[in-house]
């Protein structure tokens, strides 16, 4: 069996992380190095466990804690050629440390199969579709502004979605963000409403999958209610019924989130 949670996910600092057994992947490094040690001896995750951090995106919120972490922690690093990029150059890869680009072609890390898919950001940026040493497949999309068919493929026919549920609409809208950031939020290269998350997951309920959490919720523009509240109205609408065994999980801000097994 494998395992996935995420130690902290919002705008103030994300980190994912997928094992099975004593081995483990990190999907980015948000918060400080001290936080995260934290949170994974929460999980009674050993460090020496790590197999690589995988990188999404150059953004603050997913590597402003990797340079201290990698510091005491020198595990490869993992992300797409332009992401690594930015990493080297503004020196966020200690002396030492093995950066890897990864693509479409699978990669083995660790006992785990890893390859990235594009998703549209407003930088560079990346899902992954990750396969457990047991043939297990999760797959982790958040900071997408749509719904690509790139990354409906790669979401499909996985054990486990980790997907974002960024805002609720009326919220942004009525919200204080200034006109320009909630013009960039709902953009194609923004972030990933309630409803569009809530669609793709009853698409993805019906071709089989059953685990489900929702990452990066706004603070200013989003509730944990709202995100819920869509997704039963979604369903219902839909004349749908969760099969047995289906669980969907809203993933916390600044803590730790239950773990669910896949």
């Amino acid at each position: 069996m494998a395992f996935f949670t995420t130690l902290y996910s919002g705008s103030s600092g994300n980190c994912g992380v997928v094992w099975q057994g004593e081995e483990y992947l990190m999907i980015d490094v948000g918060k400080s190095c001290r936080t995260t040690l934290s949170a994974l001896k929460e999980l009674e995750l050993d460090p020496r466990g790590l197999r690589g951090i995988l990188i999404t995106h150059e953004h603050t919120d997913h590597i402003g804690g990797l340079s201290v972490f990698l510091k005491k922690n020198p595990v490869p690093v993992y992300a797409g050629d332009e992401t690594l990029l930015h990493l080297e150059e503004q020196g966020i890869l200690p002396a030492g440390v093995e950066a890897i680009p990864l693509g479409e072609a699978q990669e083995e890390i660790g006992g785990f199969g890893v390859k990235a898919f594009a998703t549209s950001h407003d930088v560079p940026c990346c899902g992954f579709r990750i396969e457990t040493p047991d043939h297990k497949v999760m797959s982790i999309a958040t900071d997408l502004g749509t719904l690509t068919p790139v990354v409906h493929q790669n979401l499909a026919g996985a054990n486990l979605v980790a997907l974002e549920s960024n805002y609720d609409r009326e919220c942004l809208r009525c919200g204080p963000y200034p006109y320009y950031l909630k013009k960039r939020i709902e953009s194609a290269r923004g972030h990933l409403s309630n409803d569009e998350c809530s669609a793709k997951l009853l698409e993805l309920m019906q071709e089989g999958c059953r685990r489900f959490a929702l990452c990066h919720m706004s603070k200013e523009n989003n509730r944990e209610d709202l995100v819920l509240g869509t997704l039963r109205r979604l369903l219902l609408e839909a004349g749908l019924m969760p099969e047995k065994g289906t669980r969907v999980q809203v993933q916390k801000r600044s803590e730790v989130s239950q773990v669910l097994d896949f």
